[in-house]
């Protein structure tokens, strides 16, 4: 399992640290877990399901696919919080807050970023 939990973790682009943070464990419980010179509790198999959307079969024995069919709204704000830099703590914890927000506040924030977007996109070309 060690090594699944490395390869997940760089899947993720996440650093061990980061990686540690978003389960609840320290960096060195992770470094000791991937070489294999410790195991893993089977809370700590769970909160990486959960927090990453892993198939725990695969994390468990290797069969099936990584991960767990989410939705692609979501599939995207996972990939932009995996790729954000451990100083971006603010950032980091409102994509988490995002997650716990219901289908439609989800929708209406993400509407909201795509209008922001397109508002910046304008002002581009009128200063061009």
């Amino acid at each position: 399992m060690n090594t699944r939990i490395k390869k997940l973790r760089k899947e993720l682009v996440l650093t061990q640290q980061a990686f540690a943070e978003r389960i609840g464990l320290k960096q060195n419980s992770i470094a000791l877990i991937e070489s294999g010179k410790r195991n893993i509790s089977t809370q700590a198999i769970l909160s990486i399901c959960r927090e990453f959307n892993v198939n725990e079969k695969w994390l468990r024995t290797g069969a099936g696919e990584m991960f767990v069919n989410i939705p692609e709204e979501d599939m995207y704000s996972k990939a932009a919080a995996s790729i954000l830099k451990e100083k971006d703590a603010l950032a980091m914890e409102a994509l988490k807050l995002y997650f716990q927000m219901s289908p439609e506040t989800k929708k209406a924030v993400s509407d909201y970023i795509l209008q922001l977007g397109d508002m910046i996109r304008a002002h581009k070309q009128k200063e061009e």
